[in-house]
């Protein structure tokens, strides 16, 4: 069983992501903490294997509890479960170490998919301090398995995973998007974010249309699908 900490200020929220985990198979909750003080407490009390994480908590940000577990070693996944849509938000979670990052709200199945995928991440690795090694297939598995489920194509040379990532993530959280406001989310010239949304728009990950206002050129409008 994967034992899981459930962090969130709301308590019915905390009841309802509870009981999803409870109805995942292989999955169990020993503990729910309201504030980022008492989830840190817990973490080191109840030694969970994951933490679901509320960004938006009453003392500390669960970024910060994210990167304090970080600091003194815990070896807990991390799935952040939240409503911040932010860019800098998901960018600090990505490079904090959380292995998921679910945005509010969601269903059953789209929490229970990134559990699984958790628990193959963890799976992939032989367990507490061995010194057995492993193949570069379970590495991928480790690694791939685990991050954060954001869809994105084959990029071509000079464009990078992870800014298209953060460009994807600002347009989902925008429904639509142009190229300079995209640039201002993620902290891009606006030549390369469009770059990366002209990209998207050439792989389907993203539609695109023209926005006619009185003088000039029309601006272009991007929106990805709602399955990336």
């Amino acid at each position: 069983m994967i034992r899981v900490l459930v962090v969130d200020d709301d308590f019915m929220v905390a009841r309802i992501h509870t009981a999803f985990v409870e109805r995942t198979e292989g999955f169990e909750v020993v503990g729910t903490a309201r504030t980022g003080a008492e989830a840190l407490d817990l973490a080191a009390a109840l030694a969970p294997d994951l933490v679901l994480l509320d960004v938006h908590l009453p003392d500390l940000s669960g970024l910060e509890v994210l990167e304090r577990l970080r600091s003194t070693g815990r070896e807990v996944a991390v799935v952040m479960v939240t409503a911040e849509r932010g860019a800098a938000a998901v960018r600090a979670a990505l490079h904090g170490g959380a292995m998921q990052y679910l945005v509010k709200p969601f269903e059953y199945d789209d929490l229970a998919d990134r559990l699984r995928q958790v628990a193959a991440a963890l799976a992939s690795l032989p367990a507490g301090d061995a010194e057995e090694h492993v193949d570069q297939a379970a590495i991928d598995q480790a690694f791939g398995a685990g991050r954060a489920a954001v869809d994105v194509p084959v990029l071509p040379k000079g464009l990078s995973p992870e800014t298209a990532e953060l460009v994807l993530a600002a347009a989902r959280a925008a429904e639509e998007i142009s190229a300079s406001e995209a640039a201002d989310a993620v902290g891009l010239s606006r030549v390369t974010a469009r770059r990366y949304l002209e990209h998207f728009v050439d792989t389907g990950a993203a539609e695109v249309r023209l926005r006619y206002g009185g003088t000039g050129r029309p601006e272009r409008r991007y929106r990805v699908g709602r399955g990336r």
